[in-house]
């Protein structure tokens, strides 16, 4: 199927302003004309005198341009789709949208809102994430399976809405049901609004890097056997950039600048990435602008994107130069196993080069720039340079807060159960031979069956008291209640329990400013000193380092359900999650929307 379905901007509406504008001058033609036979040499209407002046019309011409393609919803297809792949010598059948993997790349303009239909024709539940796209007012898009729908299953189809707002920048889609995200995935670029621009010069192409794994066992079969012996799930095979894990080219022009919307679409690593002989200057990062940063690599977290601006400045020596990527691990990997390769790519130099390689020579690699696997100094540099680029518009947030939470993360472990009785043979092969577990304020989230939370909850939304299914406090289904308007400060504690390690921390619904972080555990008397109440980054996935805190701030203004979690992927399956109710306000255009027509059913 097709990615695009309906008239793009340059089309339909383009026609329609042109025969309205055609229409315009036939109308002043005739007024003209009028007047003539009248015996009328001027028009004394201030209406017919702006609309004779030529600058207003042509201004008239394109607001209506642009109202017309703001209300123009685009429509896009998905199609979840089974499709043979081959990759490390071996072929096998993954999930895809439309064939692709990755998956197809949504261009969209700054507060545009889009339909995008997906048709799911494999043999698995699916749903789709819009990863740092608020969905304003709009939860019931949003994506995460059995908390804001229930999956959209064989046979069926779900038109999702999609609505952009203050977003800018480079976001993704993912699928956001199991394992299946592996491979259903794909980058969205948030094009500036008509009228304005880049913040920095105008690039000669730009490129989205999609950073991801490879496993040549069929990925169903990872999710169901590390979900059934209670362990840590198989490592991967390979790391990929755009879906190859050492073939694919990216071809520059000496003397031109690209910009490289890089996203780590990884299950289960945070990456370095960096490019041999050149530096990288970070412009933005999940859907916002940064002050520019100049670097030799970057650290980019799972469910992390970061755009950087790349010189090619470099064909004295080499026409060819690697693009590589490796995983950033802090523990023991006899203890927490990781998969130590290295991914690579091509950046070609096209035209005119003043030495070209041998036939025998290769690529040069980033043997200085690119850290060892445990660097954490490396890992952890960037936290503190990020700096929004453009003055901080909600002041009172960042001087007044109202609510203060603090919650824990932290890798446990729960009795193995079932397994552990069958027959006295059966052990789980977590620590202790129990199964790993992980929870927010230990409480692992359980996803709730039968039903999904946003239905339950809008079921009752209309009276204070929230309905049984989201009451249990348990191992089960946490929700925590937001009045709206709160300004919230959220402090993310990492913790030892079991194994201290990072966790990359996504909030749907919400961006937020990250306004502080450290090792070790949270001050709130000295702490908060530290904090940067200027230019904090504004974002939508943040990592909480090893042993260490973070600590965000948000104002509450999207009523709705939104889920929260670790965007390592055996870490949310072992219930490290946890959901927030935004009430709705008081005013109508504080309430949430009420749902579309046909809701995928459990």
């Amino acid at each position: 199927m097709p990615s695009r379905v309906f008239a793009s901007k340059g089309d339909a509406s383009q026609i329609f302003v042109q025969v309205l504008s055609i229409g315009l001058e036939i109308q002043l033609n005739l007024r003209r004309l009028y007047l003539k036979v009248r015996g009328g040499s001027d028009f004394q209407g201030s209406h017919m005198r702006d609309l004779e002046n030529g600058r207003k019309k042509r201004r008239f011409v394109a607001q209506l341009n642009h109202l017309l393609i703001c209300h123009a919803i685009r429509r896009f297809s998905f199609e979840v789709k089974e499709a043979s792949y081959t990759r490390l010598c071996s072929t096998k059948k993954i999930l895809t949208i439309n064939g692709k993997f990755p998956g197809p790349t949504l261009y969209v303009t700054k507060g545009e809102t889009i339909i995008v239909d997906v048709y799911n024709t494999a043999n698995y539940n699916i749903t789709i994430h819009w990863h740092g796209v608020n969905m304003p007012r709009y939860p019931w898009s949003d994506g995460p399976e059995f908390i804001t729908q229930c999956p959209i299953q064989p046979g069926h189809k779900f038109s999702q809405k999609v609505i952009f707002s203050e977003e800018e920048g480079t976001l993704w889609w993912h699928a956001h049901s199991d394992y299946s995200r592996a491979t259903v995935y794909g980058a969205i670029v948030v094009k500036p609004k008509p009228g304005t621009t880049y913040p920095f010069p105008k690039p000669k192409r730009e490129f989205p890097i999609i950073l991801g794994e490879w496993w040549k066992q069929d990925i169903v079969q990872v999710f169901n056997d590390f979900r059934k012996n209670g362990g840590d799930p198989m490592v991967s095979d390979a790391y990929t950039i755009n879906g190859q894990p050492e073939t694919f080219k990216l071809k520059v022009v000496y003397g031109k600048t690209y910009l490289l919307r890089i996203i780590n679409a990884a299950l289960e690593n945070i990456l370095f990435f960096s490019i041999a002989n050149h530096s990288l200057t970070i412009v933005g990062s999940d859907g916002s602008y940064l002050k520019p940063i100049k670097v030799d690599h970057i650290t980019i977290s799972p469910g992390q994107t970061i755009d950087v601006l790349l010189e090619a400045n470099q064909p004295l020596l080499l026409s060819q130069y690697y693009m590589a990527a490796r995983a950033f691990s802090s523990n023991n990997p006899n203890l927490v196993p990781f998969n130590p390769t290295t991914t690579t790519s091509i950046l070609q130099y096209e035209g005119k080069v003043m030495i070209n390689n041998t036939s025998n020579s290769l690529p040069s690699f980033p043997n200085n720039s690119l850290p060892s696997f445990n660097d954490t100094k490396a890992s952890t540099n960037l936290i503190s340079q990020f700096k929004s680029l453009y003055p901080i518009v909600d002041l009172p947030l960042l001087n007044n807060v109202t609510t203060k939470l603090l919650y824990t993360a932290s890798v446990n472990s729960l009795p193995c159960g079932d397994e552990k009785k069958k027959n006295g043979s059966a052990k789980c092969l977590g620590p202790n031979r129990n199964r790993f577990s992980a929870s927010m304020n230990n409480i692992s989230f359980q996803l709730p069956s039968g039903s999904n939370i946003l239905e339950a909850y809008y079921g009752n939304v209309s009276g204070n008291n929230l309905p049984v299914l989201l009451l249990t406090p348990s191992v089960g289904t946490e929700v925590n209640v937001l009045e709206y308007g709160s300004k919230v400060e959220l402090v993310l504690q990492g913790t030892n329990l079991l194994a201290g390690t990072e966790h990359p921390i996504h909030l749907h619904g919400h961006s937020f400013y990250v306004v502080g972080w450290g090792f070790g555990k949270f001050d709130e008397d000295k702490d908060p000193f530290k904090y940067n109440l200027v230019d904090p980054p504004y974002q939508n996935t943040i990592t909480i380092p090893k042993n260490g805190w973070v600590s965000i701030r948000f104002r509450a203004k999207n009523p709705g359900v939104w889920f929260m979690h670790c965007h390592l992927e055996r870490h949310v399956t072992w219930g490290m999650a946890t959901t927030f109710i935004v009430k709705n306000g008081k005013n109508p255009e504080e309430k949430m929307l009420p749902p579309p027509p046909h809701m995928p059913k459990c």
